[in-house]
């Protein structure tokens, strides 16, 4: 093995991403995520949106072996779980100092 990633990373199968989605549609609808969003602020940039313009996003993503559990999963603005796509939180950290560094 070239890349030392490989041993420590098992990509999860369709089956199991499926019943983690599946998961995270339950969590949805408990009052656990309804208290989560009540504020209406998005984890990652902080602006303030309505309940319906927020999302659910996993902060380690389900492709890259996240579950759906509430240490998991943080409210989101459509655009910030758009850009952070399948990244790491270390990941996307890197991407928004980078972000910063070239404004």
């Amino acid at each position: 093995m070239d890349d030392l990633s490989d041993i420590f990373f098992i990509e999860p199968d369709e089956a199991s991403i499926r019943r983690e989605r599946q998961k995270a549609r339950e969590l949805r609808k408990t009052r656990w995520w309804q208290q989560k969003t009540a504020a209406g602020l998005c984890h990652y940039c902080g602006r303030k949106f309505t309940h319906a313009d927020l999302t659910m996003d996993h902060l380690v993503p389900l492709g890259r072996g996240g579950k759906s559990s509430k240490g998991n999963l943080v409210p989101a603005c459509k655009e910030c779980n758009t850009r952070k796509k399948t990244l790491l939180p270390l990941e996307w950290q890197d991407y928004l100092d980078h972000l910063k560094r070239t404004l």
